[in-house]
């Protein structure tokens, strides 16, 4: 009996000792924002909110004197944005324009990479395309799927709009720049595209590898499945980097934030969302990353 209560004393030491580490641990990187007051905005890229989301949860709960708020709009939006002194964060998933950077002095925090993925209805046969397909079934040359080996049903094209940075690596490592028929019907999120998808059965959409859940199928490329395995080791292409962008130099609060993001700690939400931590993939991607 008394050994039996001694091992339930240890047991319990041990159990407040390892939550004690784990609080410790987390502390370690909240305690940047320890005394600090004031809000951040910020908006952009749908991709990133998610990750955004989780760090300002933890980071208020910490510090309820911290006020954090996340709008989408798209990466376009989101520079536009900060460039005006909206928003204190833009977030994009393409890099800037030699243009933006100099109409608004921004400055570029890549935390991520992602890839970008076709992806169809669960139910449609076809899971493998080559990128010449692809290219030929955006440019309304290819327009059923029986062409493809697939149904004898007229393919849906969807596609992001113009102030997509996901739409813009999809056009310029996919689709090589090629024209997108008029036809595709055009959806404002990679949220919305997976929505889209997942209702129409003769669709086929591109989005976020982090985006891509039971509800979707991903295809593969020329035999490559868009995995995040497949993009950090360099064997799925399609890929682009994940911003946070300020106007000049970042003040201490929101300097705080990018630093957590960029820390283990906001690499452990980077991962569970779906995402690569950048300081992960730049030692083993042997690919070109937009």
């Amino acid at each position: 009996m008394r050994k039996s209560l001694v091992y339930f004393v240890l047991a319990m030491l041990l159990g407040l000792s390892l939550s004690s580490h784990n609080v410790l641990a987390e502390d370690k990187y909240l305690a940047a924002f320890a005394g600090l007051k004031g809000k951040i905005d910020i908006a952009g890229c749908t991709v990133h909110i998610p990750v955004m989301k989780e760090a300002a949860k933890r980071i208020m709960m910490y510090n309820p004197d911290i006020r954090i708020t996340i709008v989408g709009g798209g990466s376009g939006v989101g520079m536009q944005k900060v460039g005006e002194g909206l928003v204190d964060i833009a977030n994009t998933d393409r890099p800037l324009s030699a243009e933006e950077r100099a109409k608004y002095g921004l400055k570029s925090y890549a935390f991520a990479i992602d890839g970008v993925a076709v992806a169809v209805h669960p139910s449609n046969p076809v899971k493998n395309l080559s990128a010449k397909q692809v290219q030929e079934i955006y440019a309304g040359k290819i327009r059923s799927w029986s062409a493809v080996g697939g149904k004898n049903s007229p393919i849906h094209l969807y596609s992001l709009d113009e102030a997509s940075g996901t739409r813009a690596v999809f056009w310029k490592k996919l689709l090589k720049k090629g024209s997108i028929s008029d036809s595709a019907k055009i959806v404002s999120s990679n949220e919305a595209m997976k929505a889209a998808i997942s209702r129409d059965e003769n669709s086929i959409g591109y989005l976020s590898i982090g985006n891509i859940d039971q509800s979707i199928a991903p295809v593969e490329i020329d035999g490559i499945y868009p995995s995040r395995k497949n993009a950090q080791i360099g064997l799925y292409r399609v890929v682009r980097k994940l911003y946070m962008n300020t106007k000049g130099e970042p003040g201490k609060l929101v300097k705080a934030f990018i630093d957590y993001i960029l820390s283990p700690e906001g690499a452990k939400s980077i991962e569970e969302y779906g995402f690569i931590p950048i300081n992960t993939i730049d030692k083993k991607c042997g690919c070109e990353v937009f």
